[in-house]
């Protein structure tokens, strides 16, 4: 089973509607989609900044809007089926049907979920991708990163990343790739053929990185360059 995280940032791109079209078309009995918080969790943002209610209401609300927006997945494309629980996960993968993962019924009141800005849809999905027992771990960014290896403590430190999916991707016993907006070719590749695409994400520091395996789809030109073009902004939903 492979977790694919579909950045909130995607909501106004016309990729959204090709990654939805990849996964429903070849990620049945295989792909569980785990959406990102978008435009709805920054109203959330917007809201605790004028009234000032605390982080616990802010994560369950923000959680609420990974749910809005996975609803919107399952509106564009009816063939994706939402599923709340791990036994609706399970159920809809032995259908060969594509899940889009509401996350409220198996985070709120977890002790495993800290509830507050800590914790973002990136590292619900590597938390559901250990919980579940994923193969992989794919997560689908506003840009293009250019690089065989990213480390995640890079990731992290230039907010690409939550500060908690460091420690979570450590602890988990799946691969993890990182997809911008407009491979989702690569990533239909990559489930028809089992050709490795994206860039792989170390999860140890860069002087223990190693060089990924042989295979993947990048062009020569891109894996000659060496650094990822990745924005220092937050990316992170």
């Amino acid at each position: 089973m492979w977790v694919v995280k579909l950045g909130g940032s995607l909501i106004d791109s016309a990729e959204l509607q090709s990654w939805l079209g990849v996964l429903a078309s070849f990620g049945g009995g295989r792909v569980v989609i785990v959406p990102g918080g978008g435009p709805f969790a920054n109203q959330v943002r917007r809201a605790q900044d004028l009234w000032g209610f605390d982080d616990k209401v802010a994560h369950r609300m923000a959680i609420l809007a990974m749910e809005q927006y996975g609803l919107m997945m399952t509106g564009i494309r009816p063939d994706l089926r939402a599923a709340s629980s791990r036994m609706e996960v399970e159920r809809l993968l032995r259908e060969a049907a594509v899940p889009v993962w509401l996350p409220g019924a198996m985070t709120f009141e977890n002790p495993e979920i800290p509830e507050n800005w800590q914790i973002t849809s990136d590292s619900l999905a590597a938390w559901l991708a250990e919980t579940m027992g994923a193969e992989m771990l794919v997560l689908v960014k506003p840009f293009e990163p250019i690089g065989d290896v990213l480390t995640v403590h890079d990731l992290c430190a230039r907010g690409i990343v939550d500060p908690l999916f460091p420690s979570l991707t450590k602890q988990g016993n799946y691969e993890s790739r990182l997809f911008g907006k407009t491979e989702h070719g690569m990533m239909e590749r990559m489930l028809v053929t089992g050709m490795r695409g994206g860039s792989l994400i170390h999860t140890r520091r860069p002087e223990l990185a190693v060089v990924p395996p042989a295979g993947r789809a990048r062009t020569s030109k891109r894996q000659h360059r060496s650094s990822p073009r990745i924005p220092p902004t937050d990316q992170r939903s």
